[in-house]
């Protein structure tokens, strides 16, 4: 379904939709892709978690992704905030969302735990995957290659698969951003500090874009209840790369945050 939001229109996919009484009890899942994604690019993922957890669930294109209308300008490191403090709200009330539990992935993370900081009683949970919360060395460097990867290799055609003709304004404006100049001064110590939700922290022991000092800096100045689920023997994205895992986890997760 396609949902106006503002000057855009955003594509929004609902799943399950349970009955009226199992959705007072059970938060709605909200799928937050990363910088790159869409919600193709979730795969089965959401589906199965929801039908796991007995939540309903909503997955959707950012401005400029997948099935969404293109971006109007230019992305800057403002944009999180934006995503959380505009965007999210918005779709909310008019998808009727009063209880959402949200579930990011790489950019879709740091928006969760930006939204959890700006509304900390609102988001039942958050379940952050591989998010980035400060710049370090090997985030920037990770973004080079994939840069050249994107000049040189098929990275391009495949994301084209999911973008179409926004592919270069998908990829220009995660790139750029990241490698703008002063990007290093960027942190989020002060935002952890507000959320009071539940968090499951989520990140692959191979991630390309972050290291565990990710983890470790949301579990320490995050004020709820949080765990970390740190895979071994997984990269950047562990709803692909350890589906099974973390599934289990996340389900166990959402139980114990009713």
């Amino acid at each position: 379904m396609s949902v106006p939001l503002h000057e855009h229109s955003l594509y929004v996919k609902l799943l399950l939709q349970a009955t009226p009484e199992i959705e007072e009890q059970r938060p709605t899942l909200v799928f937050l892709h990363e910088a790159l994604g869409s919600v193709a690019q979730w795969k089965a993922f959401p589906l199965e978690l929801c039908e796991k957890s007995g939540c309903d669930g909503m997955v959707y294109d950012r401005v400029g992704h997948g099935q969404s209308s293109p971006m109007q300008r230019a992305r800057d490191i403002g944009f999180y905030t934006e995503e959380a403090e505009d965007i999210l709200p918005e779709l909310f009330r008019q998808l009727n969302i009063r209880r959402p539990l949200l579930i990011g992935h790489s950019d879709g993370a740091t928006i969760a735990l930006k939204f959890a900081s700006s509304h900390p009683h609102f988001p039942v949970a958050v379940i952050s995957i591989a998010a980035h919360v400060i710049i370090e060395d090997t985030t920037l460097q990770g973004i080079r290659e994939a840069r050249i990867k994107y000049d040189t290799s098929d990275l391009r055609v495949r994301l084209a698969r999911y973008h179409g003709d926004k592919t270069d304004a998908v990829f220009s404006a995660w790139a750029d951003t990241w490698l703008q100049p002063g990007i290093q001064h960027w942190n989020m110590t002060d935002d952890l500090k507000r959320i009071q939700c539940p968090l499951l922290i989520v990140q692959g022991e191979h991630d390309a874009y972050g290291s565990r000092q990710q983890v470790d800096m949301i579990a320490r100045h995050a004020q709820g209840e949080n765990s970390v689920l740190w895979l071994p023997h997984c990269g950047h994205v562990p709803h692909l790369e350890a589906r099974q895992r973390l599934l289990e986890a996340a389900a166990s997760f959402i139980e114990a945050s009713l």
